[in-house]
């Protein structure tokens, strides 16, 4: 007896073929599509006009558009980074960022290679725990971590925040590391046992380098959270030489109800570059990363 012949696929057919008509895409391609780049993009717009706006057009809504400048002027970059401690900021928030990100890294590979390679008992369990600690808000942990760093005498000190970033970097990174970790299949580690390796030799030889899409998106996670991080930074940090960007530009150009507009929006948009610049780079490692976080 004959076998049906299996109906070949057609345009018509294919999931896709509503995309066919224009007035179909333009509602539901072109239209969410253009929505989402205006909420995305207009903040970084608005920030550039009010940064480049002399001060008599940031108010005078009667005479000058909001949405656009007239006469740009440099004054406020110009006051932001010879007049103030922005350069310093810039580089203690670098500093910091990096310096905790390495913490928070080294830490997160020993902790999810632990988890989810050496299969200890309650291992499932230690891992939840520590997902579990990065629910804890910062405005709660804040208050034991103050009374930690003035008993250390590191209050005021860029020490205080590199060593207290990482309790909330280390949680999810782990996380992040030990769904990565699970992907890698068991025998490529078995059979580096039977070779005579150790375990140190597998972790640096084998995993890490199967995991770099893994660490890097670990890596750009903990340095944005480090370069926005404001709470730890406000509470442990005073003099000014110390204080990272988003404390900086917050407490020191903004004088009781004087708010220096221009330089405000200076400080925001020149201090968003260099997390959108590390995006830019590494955003399919990223992508890919997170792929295998959740894969399982």
């Amino acid at each position: 007896m004959a076998q049906p012949q299996p109906t070949p696929m057609t345009d018509n057919s294919t999931g896709m073929s509503y995309l066919d008509s224009l007035p179909r895409r333009v509602v539901t391609v072109f239209l969410p599509l253009l929505v989402f780049v205006f909420v995305l993009l207009f903040p970084f717009y608005w920030m550039a006009i009010t940064a480049v706006k002399p001060n008599f057009q940031l108010t005078d809504y009667n005479n000058y558009s909001p949405l656009w400048v007239v006469q740009p002027t440099l004054d406020h970059i110009k006051y932001l980074l010879f007049e103030t401690s922005y350069p310093h900021w810039l580089w203690n928030t670098v500093y910091i960022s990096v310096a905790a990100t390495v913490i928070s890294l080294v830490t997160s590979v020993f902790a999810a290679y632990a988890i989810e390679r050496l299969r200890f008992n309650g291992s499932r369990w230690v891992g939840l725990g520590i997902f579990l600690a990065y629910l804890v808000p910062p405005s709660i942990l804040f208050i034991p971590l103050a009374i930690m760093v003035f008993g250390l005498g590191i209050y005021d000190t860029k020490l205080a925040l590199i060593l207290t970033y990482p309790t909330f970097l280390v949680p999810f990174s782990t996380w992040l590391l030990m769904g990565y970790f699970r992907s890698i299949p068991f025998e490529l580690e078995e059979c580096a046992l039977v070779d005579g390796a150790s375990r140190w030799q597998i972790l640096i030889k084998v995993l890490l380098p199967l995991s770099v899409p893994g660490l890097i998106s670990a890596g750009i996670f903990s340095f944005t959270l480090s370069w926005n991080e404001f709470i730890y930074a406000l509470t442990f940090i005073q003099s000014s030489e110390n204080k990272t960007v988003p404390v900086g530009v917050l407490t020191e150009l903004v004088r009781s109800d004087v708010y220096e507009w221009g330089s405000l929006m200076a400080g925001a948009l020149i201090g968003s570059l260099p997390v959108v610049i590390l995006y830019s780079f590494f955003v399919d490692y990223y992508v890919s990363s997170m792929t295998g976080a959740v894969k399982e």
